[in-house]
């Protein structure tokens, strides 16, 4: 006798060469079924052709959210452009509201001042469809406007400052000098001596040439 399976449906049942099944009435009520479960069958092929569309959703929402510039780069671009930090005497009054929501700003940030009084610097984002706000800063005291704040022979800070960026250097003050004034400075021992306009005791300015 030998022994092979024969399918019928879901229902396997071992039997002989004629067709009998092996072992007897027993072995019927013994027969193995198993049945096919759509359900277990496709769950894993949905899960994976569902994910992809789950995590592309997901994604574009967090495309669509808005992208704001961190405050700190508004105080870092008018630090840059006074010389003079947030709080100090010629800086930024105070810094940044951190509630401001800007968008952030792809071309670097210009610089300028507003105003023939100095008292106040437009942050610019050159950007098509960009923004503009106005810092406040802190003035240099009546007294001290007046007065000389660079002399002959000091060493300054010179700051080559054009639009969306600027340059510090040390150099030394040829001439003395009161705020607004322009003075002759040396960058180097053996340099050739430029003209830079005092802004604050320490610092001269030279304006770029646009382009």
């Amino acid at each position: 006798m030998v022994d092979r399976l024969s399918w019928h449906g879901a229902c396997r049942e071992r039997t002989d060469t004629e067709g009998q099944p092996v072992g007897g009435p027993e072995a019927r009520g013994n027969t193995e079924m198993r049945s096919f479960n759509p359900t277990i069958g496709f769950a894993p092929l949905a899960l994976t052709m569902l994910f992809p569309l789950f995590a592309g959703a997901t994604g574009t929402a967090a495309s669509a959210e808005p992208v704001y510039i961190d405050p700190a780069e508004i105080d870092r671009a008018v630090a840059g452009f006074t010389g003079a930090a947030t709080g100090e005497i010629g800086g930024a009054r105070v810094p940044t509201d951190r509630r401001l929501r800007l968008g952030a700003c792809k071309s670097p940030l210009e610089t300028s001042w507003h105003g023939g009084n100095r008292s106040t610097v437009r942050v610019e984002c050159p950007d098509s469809g960009g923004w503009r706000i106005f810092v406040g800063i802190r003035p240099v005291p009546r007294a001290e406007a007046n007065q000389q704040l660079i002399k002959r022979g000091d060493p300054i800070t010179v700051l080559v400052r054009g639009r969306g960026f600027s340059v510090q250097q040390t150099g030394e003050a040829l001439e003395n000098g009161a705020q607004g004034d322009w003075i002759g400075v040396r960058m180097a021992r053996k340099g050739a001596p430029v003209r830079a306009r005092i802004e604050r005791p320490g610092l001269a300015v030279i304006p770029a040439s646009p382009r």
